[in-house]
């Protein structure tokens, strides 16, 4: 019985060995040759002395390389912490620093844009770099070894602990409405049930070939590679560089089922799609965010055997609804009902159930729920919540995760969604931080206030904002420049403002704090102005 991550590969490399696990470009693995990597990354990092549960890094962008690291760390027993490839060394340095990684596994180009911060991480012992064949050296009590050497590594011992199906396998980190990105924790029981579900409701096969367009630190991303080692399927690793490279990768490598989030959809629909492109697809996904129907109409126009699927979900529980294709033209709007081996609730604040058409908060319960946030007792206390199960005589509570998100469920059952609850900014299918982005603001010497908001967009979902008053009489236009070029240095393409709107004065409320929602009345309609 598949219990832990790593079992995806010890299972499908036994029941399909010399089937095609990973595609890179030309380049193709087989499930025999994933598991002798895994293997072997597993080895060389118990040579290093990684103990169990320690956080093992990896800042790469989909390669075999990459995979086979998840894979290796959870044999060793250790913990992968996947970061986002375009991700600056500012959002490398919180992440590392939070959950005090231990190796980082990266390639020299990212090494070269982080070494000027690696004196700051007290419990890096190692970075692994892929690409890099140099000798050993230190900076200062960190090792820098290279991809070859690591692999050379034998261990004196095997892996002496055990764990269990419920202990922590990764981190993924998401961006909070109170300011850095948090580190939701999965177990290996989250992440095989969630690839058990979707395998299920995506009829998933061994026959299938699966693009991965989206970044593995995505819990959507990292789907596609899980659902795919759990039933054997080929998994094609793809980083596009224009949206035109997609429709020639599903011609080329015989795509069966590709994810996608609603600002790449958008984008899709503006190129000219072969007329071949969409012959072997049987599905296409959605998530992160509503696609809007003009879109879907095209895409399935472009893609007229594939059978379309919306789905609706949080990293803290990894996926929650999915919207079967069949359902799609009856219940427009949608996000569908709870996929299989989860329950959805609509509550209430005080927990009480809400009646048919009655806004409330989405809430999710069962195996899918993570273990909370990485060291962060209060978010974790005021998201994961007890709820009373059915039969209290057998159990008491268990714990749900409150979404953040109002929905409504109508007659059927079916559920729609209606806002946010915080401030958070849903764009490009990321969920961002308002604070994140502040921060970073502030480190200019111009900018007396700001407030960054979200402005409803419709295609991105959401676009970012900036609103700033001035501290200095400078030129307004060179100011707006520095700005953003400050910001371009120090935040990821899907962080950066649209737009910085210099006010004379922010908005504040009676309390002295920025009145955000005053903000966002005045602003709701930027986007379509």
């Amino acid at each position: 019985m598949t219990i832990f991550f790593h079992d995806l590969i010890n299972k499908s490399s036994a029941l399909y060995p010399n089937t095609i696990a990973l595609t890179l470009k030309s380049q193709k693995l087989t499930y025999q040759d994933l598991y002798h990597q895994t293997k072997k990354i597993s080895n060389s990092l118990i040579a290093l002395n990684i103990e169990k549960f320690d956080r093992i890094g990896i800042y790469l962008p989909k390669t075999f390389e990459t995979v086979s690291s998840f894979l290796g760390i959870s044999t060793a027993g250790a913990v992968f912490v996947p970061m986002n490839p375009i991700l600056k060394s500012q959002q490398v340095q919180h992440i590392i620093s939070d959950c005090n990684i231990k190796v980082l596994i990266t390639n020299q180009a990212r090494l070269i844009s982080i070494k000027s911060i690696i004196n700051n991480f007290n419990k890096l012992t190692h970075v692994v770099v892929i690409g890099d064949n140099t000798k050993d050296y230190k900076i200062n009590n960190t090792t820098i070894i290279s991809w070859s050497s690591f692999l050379s590594l034998h261990p004196k011992r095997g892996r002496i602990y055990s764990i269990t199906g419920n202990d922590i396998a990764a981190i993924l980190y998401t961006s909070g409405s109170t300011g850095m990105p948090k580190g939701v924790v999965l177990s290996h029981s989250n992440l095989i049930e969630g690839a058990r579900s979707v395998a299920q409701y995506l009829k998933n096969t061994n026959n299938d070939n699966i693009l991965a367009v989206l970044p593995f630190s995505f819990d959507y991303g990292l789907s596609q590679l899980t659902t795919s080692l759990l039933v054997g399927a080929n998994c094609v690793l793809f980083d596009y560089l224009i949206p035109a490279h997609i429709p020639k990768a599903i011609i080329q490598y015989k795509i069966t089922g590709f994810a996608a989030v609603p600002p790449l959809w958008g984008q899709l629909c503006k190129i000219n799609w072969p007329s071949n492109a969409g012959k072997t697809l049987r599905y296409f996904t959605n998530s992160g965010g509503a696609l809007p129907t003009a879109h879907l109409t095209k895409l399935r126009r472009f893609m007229p055997h594939a059978e379309p699927y919306l789905m609706y979900g949080l990293t803290e529980a990894f996926r929650s609804t999915y919207l079967a294709p069949c359902e799609i033209d009856t219940k427009e709007g949608s996000i569908g009902k709870a996929i299989p081996n989860a329950e959805v609730l609509v509550l209430r604040e005080d927990g009480t159930e809400c009646d048919i058409d009655e806004v409330g908060e989405l809430v999710h319960k069962g195996p899918l729920v993570s273990l909370g946030y990485w060291n962060n007792a209060e978010e974790t206390a005021k998201c994961f919540k007890e709820i009373s199960k059915e039969l209290p005589e057998v159990t008491p509570t268990e714990i749900a995760v409150w979404s953040g998100d109002f929905v409504k469920k109508d007659h059927d059952g079916y559920l729609f969604f209606v806002n946010r609850k915080d401030d958070l900014i849903k764009t490009s299918g990321y969920r961002v931080s308002p604070i994140e982005i502040e921060e970073v603001l502030y480190q200019h010497n111009d900018i007396k206030e700001c407030a960054v908001i979200g402005v409803p967009h419709p295609f991105l979902g959401q676009i970012i904002l900036a609103l700033i008053s001035l501290s200095s009489q400078r030129n307004e236009l060179a100011i707006k420049n520095s700005i953003f070029t400050l910001c371009q240095k120090k935040l990821p393409t899907f962080m950066l403002p649209k737009n910085i709107i210099i006010v004379k004065e922010i908005p504040h409320n009676t309390n002295g704090k920025i009145d955000r929602s005053l903000i966002k009345q005045h602003y709701f309609n930027y986007a379509t102005e």
